[in-house]
């Protein structure tokens, strides 16, 4: 996760997290992330260099 000093000047630049993933908990009905921050993290046995090889490791299952 960021530090505290990374993510208050993430903030002071106006920057938010963009999320259409509804299945989880962080997802608000804005279509933003409702962490100040989220882990990213790498799939399992994949790279091919397509956007789709990482994943948000922060996220939890709504239900």
């Amino acid at each position: 996760m960021a530090s505290a000093n990374s993510h208050a000047n993430a903030q002071q630049k106006g920057q938010c997290i963009h999320c259409s993933v509804d299945s989880c908990q962080h997802h608000a009905d804005n279509g933003l992330c409702s962490l100040p921050d989220i882990q990213v993290a790498p799939k399992k046995s994949c790279c091919t260099g397509k956007a789709d090889e990482s994943q948000c490791n922060s996220y939890k299952c709504r239900w």
